[in-house]
């Protein structure tokens, strides 16, 4: 395996060209909430893989994603107005459409030459799908086409059956990748004093699963077993390719969820979590998710500024760096080990905060890692992604599909089986894509 200073640059670095940057752009990634995007509406500024991109829905109900700036004088195209099946350009007029055409050059004499104005001033734009609440950006090559959305249940799900939210994290992907994997972490970054009757207490007895992993044909399924009250506590979740999480929920009956982590740019990313049932989610249900105590964190929306001036639309946490993420000394001392209030809360603060790699303001330096046999999970899959992403770069990998097919991938089993494969067979619903 290369050595982990090169490793690590080769999956952090996302930017246009960079071979991580071109492995994320063969996937059709989430970019927004379909909530976020009114017809006629206020455009939305976003950043991805290193990209500054705005999206709007026009009078057609049809999503564009273009170059951020006006191809004619470089001004933010979000200050424009959109209304009547395009994006007008408030310093000039110039209007596009959702596939980036000029379609009116409005500041110029109206003569024969305005169709080559017109195709002179096309702007960058990217195909656009909507599923499962999101809006959908594919930034890759498109000679043989477009690849197909992660075949994952709740994408196909009514609207009202999911729970879809995104927000900022302040560190590159990577780190927020790495926590998903990483089954060791939850007796301690998420612990709490007094487990007896809660759904935690399946993990606060043993703080040293034993974990596995078997690679499938689009990422990895994981047990972590557990010893508990004489029986073993199994918690499998899933790895999809490149960057999509599906978490076991404590309990039996509980809604199914997960996380991917989008890149916004080498030391940003937007978290995206979804929740589902096979039914219509309750007002109720709905509350307690947007409560902060998991996946979504308490959150407003707002403009976060970048260190070069650009802007996005996004949700900023509530807890952050710059209030310590709320940590309550006495919490801590009396209920919960971290002493802060919600999980995102308390992975963001861990993973806002590693070491930095020199001259790199969120990503954590690598090279210095001591990794224990409770990482294996991390492990592979930066071996698998190395390897991936290579043979991208060579041209050999075959088309990847995200896929999870109608099975679970996830779940939480207290049971007296004690060996993977055997509760692999035993529970056939939980390999979510073949095994390889």
């Amino acid at each position: 395996m290369e050595k982990r200073d090169e490793l690590n640059e080769r999956l952090t670095r996302v930017g246009s060209g960079t071979p991580m940057g071109n492995f994320f752009r063969r996937f059709w990634l989430p970019a927004a909430a379909s909530t976020e995007l009114t017809a006629d509406g206020t455009p939305l500024r976003l950043r991805i893989l290193g990209e500054d991109l705005v999206a709007f829905r026009d009078s057609q109900n049809r999503v564009g994603f273009l170059g951020a700036f006006c191809p004619h004088r470089g001004v933010p195209l979000f200050f424009g107005r959109n209304d009547d099946s395009g994006l007008r350009c408030a310093y000039h007029g110039i209007k596009f459409d959702v596939e980036g055409r000029c379609v009116d050059v409005p500041n110029v004499p109206q003569t024969s030459s305005l169709e080559r104005i017109k195709e002179r001033l096309c702007t960058k734009s990217y195909p656009s799908r909507e599923a499962g609440g999101l809006v959908w950006i594919y930034m890759g090559p498109r000679e043989a086409g477009t690849p197909e959305l992660p075949d994952m249940p709740w994408v196909r799900l009514p609207a009202d059956h999911v729970h879809v939210s995104r927000w900022l994290q302040r560190s590159n992907w990577l780190q927020g990748f790495e926590g998903e994997i990483d089954s060791s972490h939850l007796t301690f970054a998420h612990g709490i004093k007094s487990s007896e009757g809660k759904p935690y207490d399946v993990f606060m007895h043993d703080g040293a699963p034993s974990i596995e992993i078997r690679e499938t044909a689009t990422g990895f399924i994981q047990g972590a077993r557990r010893n508990y009250r004489g029986q073993y506590y199994w918690r499998v979740g899933s790895w999809i390719l490149p960057m999509w999480s599906i978490a076991a929920p404590f309990d039996p009956g509980r809604d199914l969820h997960g996380r991917a982590w989008v890149p916004i740019d080498d030391e940003h990313t937007i978290t995206f979590a979804y929740r589902y049932q096979n039914q219509a989610l309750t007002a109720e249900t709905r509350e307690s998710i947007e409560m902060g105590l998991g996946f979504p964190p308490r959150m407003r929306k707002a403009a976060f500024e970048f260190s070069d001036g650009a802007i996005i639309d996004t949700f900023l946490p509530t807890a952050a760096k710059e209030n310590d993420y709320l940590l309550d000394r006495n919490l801590q001392r009396e209920q919960k080990h971290s002493g802060i209030f919600g999980v995102n809360d308390e992975d963001r603060g861990l993973q806002e905060n590693m070491r930095r790699h020199p001259g790199r303001k969120g990503t954590v330096d690598r090279s210095l890692e001591n990794l224990l046999s409770s990482d294996v999970a991390i492990v592979a899959a930066r071996r698998k992604l190395s390897q991936l992403v290579q043979d991208s770069q060579e041209g050999k990998a075959p088309r990847i599909q995200q896929t999870q097919s109608t099975l679970m991938g996830a779940a939480g089993i207290l049971t007296p089986i004690g060996n993977f494969d055997e509760l692999l067979g035993s529970f056939p619903e939980l390999s979510g894509a073949p095994l390889v």
